[in-house]
């Protein structure tokens, strides 16, 4: 019971900041966003939650690992990756390539993900160049992530925990392939319109 009560504690505590971060992107998306349309006000909001997550969890995590590792750490932070450690163990103990993952997507992902806001909101020509780059580096990420670890037949994956599988491995990486992958389809979508819109005005004046 008590470990039980323990489990649910810190699941808690780590879902809870990660809903904080959700609520206060939501509201920096739509002040951001204010005047603009609801596809570019969603967008704002996930581009806040993904800088956030990157400078402030993912951040903290590069500099854990690389002064030490996250198992001896007592930071606030480090709980959080201790709890989402139990599924996925390479995030607990210093792993060179989980590390040279996160400290491309902290320093990369995280500035571009800045840098996109700014052209979104400023309707700036190379908002769609930025979004297909970000989408392209969150997608590697994750694939850099876990392919090295299924290759080996997951050893360090826990796949019968339903918590652990389902939410903090399935879901919460899941959402870092999904909304990505819908940037790509609206670049290509708005590319092909804006080029299609190009080549019917030239073609008015031959």
């Amino acid at each position: 019971m008590c470990a039980g009560r323990e489990l649910g504690s810190a699941a808690g505590g780590s879902l809870l900041l990660c809903a904080a971060l959700l609520a206060v992107s939501c509201a920096l998306g739509l002040r951001l966003g204010r005047g603009r349309g609801a596809r570019d006000r969603g967008a704002l909001a996930w581009l806040c939650f993904d800088a956030l997550v990157h400078f402030a969890l993912e951040g903290p995590f590069v500099y854990l690992s690389l002064v030490g590792n996250v198992t001896d750490s007592d930071a606030l932070i480090a709980s959080l990756w201790k709890e989402y450690g139990k599924a996925d163990a390479r995030w607990l103990n210093f792993d060179p390539n989980i590390v040279a993952v996160e400290i491309l997507t902290v320093v990369l992902g995280g500035s571009l993900a800045l840098v996109l806001i700014y052209a979104i909101v400023t309707e700036k020509h190379y908002r769609h160049f930025i979004q297909i780059t970000l989408c392209v580096c969150e997608l590697y990420g994750g694939w850099m992530t876990f392919c090295p670890d299924w290759l080996l037949g997951s050893p360090n994956l826990s796949t019968n925990n339903w918590l652990y599988f389902w939410v903090y491995l399935v879901f919460f990486n899941g959402v870092w392939v999904l909304i990505p992958s819908l940037f790509l389809w609206q670049s290509w979508v708005e590319l092909k319109e804006m080029h299609h819109k190009q080549s019917s005005a030239g073609k008015k004046f031959q």
